[in-house]
């Protein structure tokens, strides 16, 4: 579990991602501004920022600067509908750790997360140097891989995405709203049956067992 500050100013967008780290198992806050959002990073209450740059009060830019030169070392994901290469570059030589376009899927978010995170404990259960692995299936999160008993599989990026957040919660029910949310995204139809295609296409590729239908609640991926 870590602790995690939400700096962004867009209230769907903060509640969007606040709901999904703490359905990860995770604390998150939320500062609207960028003055509140300075004030928390510097509490040292936190253990990693997701920040947006177009903020009221001072702009993500000028939070990371005073950030960095009052010699705060958390970790901060940029989080921004500015994509150009001038933004990346000024984010990331600003003292950003990494920087995530919108419109954005929750699971690379995550993904992104997991792999800035530094905690007293180590890595996340059932990962080791970027890796996942749970039931015969291993994913790489930075080379983008799977293998199933050592045999590799092609997965689309969806496929990979709602992949990670099975084995994230390996053994744990998640239900369709969930990975809905998780893998496409806030504004995604709630009523689409795509989850259930895509359980169905994982099935095939790391066989039926490894994802169990959980009567009237969702799925569980199998340890």
């Amino acid at each position: 579990m870590a602790r995690i500050l939400i700096v962004e100013d867009e209230p769907r967008i903060a509640s969007f991602v606040a709901k999904g780290l703490r359905a990860d198992g995770h604390v998150a806050t939320v500062a609207a501004d960028g003055h509140a959002g300075l004030d928390e990073a510097l509490s040292g209450n936190h253990d990693l920022v997701v920040l947006d740059i177009g903020l009221p009060g001072i702009d993500g830019y000028e939070v990371l600067e005073k950030l960095r030169a009052q010699g705060s070392a958390v970790p901060v994901i940029v989080l921004t509908a500015r994509d150009s290469v001038t933004d990346t570059v000024s984010a990331l030589e600003g003292g950003a750790d990494d920087y995530v376009p919108k419109p954005f899927r929750f699971a690379e978010l995550l993904a992104r997360i997991r792999l800035r995170l530094r905690s007293p404990g180590g890595a996340d259960p059932g990962s080791r140097d970027g890796a996942l692995a749970a039931g015969g299936v291993h994913l790489d999160l930075r080379t983008r891989r799977a293998t199933v008993d050592g045999r590799q599989v092609d997965l689309s990026a969806r496929e990979f995405a709602l992949a990670e957040i099975f084995m994230l919660n390996a053994g744990q029910v998640l239900s369709r709203e969930q990975l809905l949310d998780q893998v496409w995204g806030f504004d995604f139809d709630p009523g689409s049956n795509v989850v259930d295609v895509y359980v169905g296409y994982l099935r095939r590729k790391f066989g039926s067992p490894t994802i169990e239908t959980v009567r009237g609640m969702g799925y569980r991926f199998s340890l």
